[in-house]
């Protein structure tokens, strides 16, 4: 099988030693991502929102790279600054997997990094 790593413009360059994404036969695990917009190091936006929208662009354009997208995923980690934010994170979400959502868990977390309010990582098939 081997591992292939994955990388693309379409979401934020990887800022430590770590990959956007790895595909390992038919299954692609993204990193983390934060809102940041592609090619900046600014935030979509100061608010939950804004940022859960970005994640979501971001995973998105890592899958496409990685022969998948978003109708492919079947598990999702959401990590929030503030539990609190949950509903207005949700929101969001639900306009990206709208049918057959994947399998989700959703934990607060002390800090996440430049100050995120949100962070998601998934898990994805590749359509053979």
């Amino acid at each position: 099988m081997g591992k292939h790593i994955i990388a693309t413009d379409k979401a934020p360059a990887a800022a430590g030693p770590y990959s956007q994404a790895v595909r390992v036969g038919n299954l692609v695990f993204t990193a983390g991502q934060v809102g940041l917009v592609p090619g900046t190091k600014e935030f979509a936006g100061p608010d939950i929102a804004s940022q859960t929208r970005q994640v979501l662009k971001n995973i998105q354009g890592i899958l496409e790279a990685a022969g998948s997208g978003l109708e492919h995923v079947v598990k999702t980690t959401v990590f929030l600054q503030d539990i609190a934010e949950w509903p207005a994170m949700n929101a969001v979400y639900a306009e990206f997997f709208p049918t057959n959502a994947p399998a989700r868990s959703a934990v607060q977390v002390a800090a996440l990094p430049l100050g995120a309010k949100v962070e998601i990582e998934v898990v994805a098939e590749v359509p053979a």
